[in-house]
């Protein structure tokens, strides 16, 4: 679904094609809790909650594994006699105990275990929009879609969602549904940014076309689009190629992006451009990379974490200005997408007719 160019906090966007109307900026808790060694305590997670509904936001994004279920607890005392007024949604299918075969996966007994843990957490006797976190491909889908609808139907959970999930998959899963007549999948999480673009080729045009929202994650490429990687080359006139060698991977954040790959001179020249970008209209690289992502009109909302609430504070300032045409231009030039491999609309209704039409023909012979 597309949306006008807006850039208020409260400018709600209906999320797919539900009744649910949120925020452009999710609040995402990952860091609530310092559970994994890093993280907010309670008293800084309460402040960053704080300023986000006193901004006017009420879109929460949790998970039942999160900071080890702290992330919930913590959601569940700050909520309180709000509960009414916000759209929450946590995630199932990351395994909470090592070696218990049951506690991971979208296997059934997993997702009943992790809806009533959440639920007990979260104290409430519903969830908005209750995301499978990875789809896990030893399951079969008619079974996840039968029980996700059965709770839809419980009134435990209100919608579905998905994320890191396959554009077919969730194609698949979402044919079946309907032709079931069961609860479909609404909504996907992706990670779109300026760095990684490639939502554009599959996911963002088959969410357009079944009509779901779409939540962008990793806005900042897991802070490599803060510029903070680059701060050094700036700072001792290096190039870009002996930031990587300078760079303190010791640190959680920086050791992840190492490890899948985000740190390498590619993404780290990016981000050197956008912080040129942001130094010409007095703006830092997050917040124009974050005021690109609200200008961008088949997003429904994107994910904002933070560990602090400074750090949610001048994230929170991407709201304050409007990138003009040619500066959304320019930012957009910074790595722009291969508009050749992209597809369109037609295919996906091609696609969704022919997973139908299997899905009629395995009917039949059962």
């Amino acid at each position: 679904m597309s949306f006008e160019r807006l850039n208020q906090i409260n400018d709600y966007r209906q999320l797919g094609n539900t009744n649910l109307y949120v925020s452009p900026f999710c609040l995402g808790t990952m860091s609530f809790g310092t559970d994994w060694g890093w993280g907010a305590d309670r008293a800084e997670s309460h402040r960053m909650f704080n300023l986000y509904i006193e901004r006017g936001g009420n879109f929460i994004d949790t998970a039942n594994h999160y900071t080890n279920g702290t992330s919930e607890t913590f959601l569940g005392e700050f909520i309180g006699n709000l509960r009414d007024r916000l759209i929450v949604g946590t995630h199932y299918s990351i395994f909470t105990q090592r070696g218990d075969s049951t506690s991971s996966g979208d296997r059934v007994k997993n997702m009943v275990h992790s809806l009533e843990t959440s639920l007990r957490r979260l104290r409430t006797d519903y969830i908005d929009i209750y995301w499978i976190h990875h789809w896990v491909f030893g399951t079969p889908v008619e079974d996840v879609m039968r029980v996700l609808d059965q709770v839809v139907q419980s009134g435990k959970i209100l919608y579905v969602g998905v994320s890191n999930t396959p554009a077919w998959k969730i194609a698949q899963a979402n044919a079946i549904a309907q032709l079931r007549d069961w609860s479909f999948l609404v909504g996907v999480q992706v990670e779109y940014n300026l760095i990684n673009r490639m939502a554009e080729r599959d996911i963002i045009p088959m969410a357009n076309d079944l009509q779901m929202g779409v939540v962008a994650t990793s806005p900042l490429a897991g802070g490599i689009l803060t510029g903070k990687y680059n701060q050094l080359a700036l700072a001792r006139q290096i190039s870009v190629s002996e930031i990587l060698a300078r760079i303190d991977c010791t640190t959680a954040r920086a050791s992840l992006n190492q490890e899948i790959g985000r740190l390498n001179l590619y993404n780290l020249a990016i981000s050197l451009e956008l912080m040129e970008i942001a130094r010409q209209i007095d703006r830092s690289p997050s917040q124009v990379a974050l005021n690109w992502l609200l200008q961008q009109s088949d997003i429904t909302s994107t994910i904002l974490g933070a560990r602090t609430s400074r750090q949610l504070e001048e994230n929170l300032g991407s709201l304050e200005f409007q990138l003009d045409m040619t500066q959304l231009a320019d930012v957009d030039a910074i790595n722009p997408t291969d508009s050749d491999v992209l597809y369109g609309d037609t295919v996906y209704c091609e696609v969704q007719d022919i997973l139908l039409e299997s899905a009629r023909v395995v009917d039949l012979n059962q």
